[in-house]
């Protein structure tokens, strides 16, 4: 399983790993170990995900609390 650096992927990269990953542990074939370590990154993806979602949930909230303001504030990420 090839592992990209979790700080790299964006949501839709995050989200096909996560589906290929299912993908492949739902075909049962794998070890308890490889299958430990797919549900260990599925877990990191997942979370990743939910960040993503998060921070788009956000900026709709800002863009709806400005109104019809053309400027964006940006806000800090929460780590």
């Amino acid at each position: 399983m090839a592992k990209k650096s979790s700080t790299n992927l964006n949501f839709e990269q995050a989200l096909k790993e996560l589906e290929d990953l299912v993908e492949r542990m739902e075909r049962g074939d794998l070890s308890l170990e490889e299958s430990l370590k797919c549900f260990e990154r599925g877990v990191e993806l997942t979370r990743i995900c939910q960040q993503a979602l998060k921070e788009a949930e956000q900026k709709v909230q800002l863009l709806l609390e400005k109104g019809d303001e053309q400027s964006i504030v940006d806000f800090e990420r929460e780590d």
